[in-house]
């Protein structure tokens, strides 16, 4: 393997076996090159296994560039793009992360299990509209299944026959494209069902069905844009408010200022909700550097250059693999941050009189996540 750093900075170029890779460090130039020359950089590559024999290419993380994605895009701007949609998914949200909170204070050492559930409660709902079982629902178990193999298999493999010694993985492969179908499917036909029975709740696929007779192609845009919404925050979303905990533990000088921000706001009579949002500087800032600390995609998904393009004096060539920083971006990471500090006081386990300090461990996958750690004890009233 072969590797040529030609420049640092804002945008890096490094060459392996032949591939030119352009890293671009910088949020702002991310953004310039996507948003003003987003024909060029919006395209993906070929992900033999993940992509293409399990079935991820559909969702819009994976969709090369053309009038498909132009249609994703389209429907995610009409049905969560307007401020009425964001306040409906924010009433959502407060009220999921207040039951969040009665979980935490009542089973503390099972945080990870009550981040997972209500990261898993607050989607679906948005996505399509479903109400998640308390415990073992088959949806949630279906995404975190989906989310799992998702990390695993988005990376370069051979095109080998699957008889031949050694490609088992073919045969993997085969068992999550049954996942990936079922993750769009059933909540999608769920929905359907809901409004055929008259009592499907207002959610991102209901109101992309209603009233409209779809051609095959627009049933599948339909489809998989809400699976692309279902099973593309779970994980991210879980991970990052796991992360918030450990911030919290490791430096409890940030958790004390942003409880006095709270309690000269807020006050001690009820919960912080969106509509404190701008009264909260500091929160804010907190909460998109625990977005940004140990980020689990701190890159983004490669692009794929379509054209020769000469960028801030660089070259470009076409054909490059082009990695732009990951843009964080997740309103249920504000209202938990927000939430839990104004309610609980997060601190080291002590064992045998020792205070246990944590480390840091994230895993090493695509979507990485701390792993479990026992450090946290969550005091508070509500």
């Amino acid at each position: 393997m072969h590797f040529k750093i030609l420049f640092a900075g804002d945008i890096s170029h490094i060459e392996v076996l032949g591939q030119r890779i352009i890293v671009v460090n910088s949020i702002k130039t991310a953004k310039d090159m996507l948003d003003k020359k987003g024909a060029m950089y919006s395209d993906r590559p070929v992900f033999p296994v993940g992509g293409e024999l399990c079935g991820w290419k559909r969702i819009l993380t994976l969709l090369p560039y053309g009038d498909r994605l132009r249609q994703y895009r389209k429907h995610f701007h009409r049905v969560i793009g307007s401020r009425a949609a964001l306040d409906m998914n924010h009433s959502i949200e407060e009220l999921e992360t207040h039951r969040f909170l009665k979980r935490a204070l009542a089973k503390p050492d099972q945080l990870q299990a009550h981040v997972r559930h209500t990261t898993g409660t607050i989607i679906p709902c948005i996505s399509h509209g479903y109400e998640v079982k308390e415990n073992n629902d088959l949806f949630v178990d279906l995404a975190d299944r989906a989310v799992e193999q998702f990390s695993r298999t988005i990376a370069p493999a051979a095109k080998i026959p699957e008889w031949f010694p050694g490609a088992g993985f073919k045969r993997y492969a085969l068992e999550c494209y049954e996942i990936v179908e079922e993750l769009a499917a059933a909540p999608y036909e769920f929905v359907k069902d809901q409004m055929a029975a008259g009592i499907a709740p207002k959610s991102f696929t209901s109101n992309l069905l209603d009233g409209r007779t779809l051609s095959v192609e627009e049933e599948h845009v339909v489809k998989w844009s809400a699976a692309s919404l279902y099973g593309g925050g779970a994980d991210t979303t879980i991970s990052t408010i796991y992360l918030l905990y450990l911030a919290m533990t490791l430096y409890p000088d940030v958790q004390k200022k942003v409880q006095a921000e709270i309690d000269a706001v807020v006050g001690p009579d009820r919960l912080p909700s969106f509509a404190d949002r701008e009264s909260l500087p500091y929160i804010e800032t907190l909460a998109k550097k625990v977005l940004r600390w140990n980020a689990d995609v701190p890159i983004a998904p490669p692009h794929c250059v379509t054209e020769d393009d000469i960028h801030a004096g660089y070259y470009i060539p076409k054909g490059s693999l082009y990695l732009p920083r990951y843009l964080p971006r997740d309103v249920s990471v504000w209202i938990s941050t927000t939430m839990s500090l104004a309610v609980f006081d997060i601190s080291k386990v002590v064992e045998n009189g020792i205070e246990i300090t944590p480390e840091i461990d994230m895993l090493s996958q695509l979507q990485g996540s701390p792993t479990s750690y026992k450090q946290q004890r969550c005091t508070g009233q509500l």
